[in-house]
């Protein structure tokens, strides 16, 4: 288990860097230095981040920012990139009519008319 005391010693306070107005996860208008923030202030998974800041649930769902959140996690957090734990992949949901639901008989024809196929 990670004592996130120790590790808040060993990484420093936060700093601002020039480049922290960058954009990280573009679905979600997430920079980098909200992730710094938030990593200098005990935040230690991407799993975290995405509660946090929503980094990665986005309409991409972290096919283009994961890659950059995991080295800045790393780089920050003063780790291999290999030993950041990935956040859990999950089924992206949408909004389904409560209708569907109530008229759900098992045919196919009442997922067409739901508007799930």
């Amino acid at each position: 288990m990670l004592d996130i005391e120790e590790k808040l010693k060993e990484i420093g306070p936060y700093v601002p860097e020039d480049d922290d107005d960058l954009l990280v996860c573009r679905c979600e208008e997430v920079t980098k230095g909200e992730i710094r923030q938030a990593l200098h202030s005990g935040i230690t998974t991407i799993e975290e981040l995405r509660r946090l800041l929503r980094c990665g649930m986005g309409l991409c769902q972290g096919q283009t920012c994961g890659t950059l959140t995991r080295r800045l996690v790393a780089k920050e957090l003063h780790i291999k990139p290999n030993d950041v734990v990935l956040a859990t992949a999950r089924t992206p949901m949408r909004p389904v009519d409560m209708g569907v639901g109530g008229n759900d008989r098992g045919l196919e024809e009442d997922a067409v008319k739901g508007g799930l196929r």
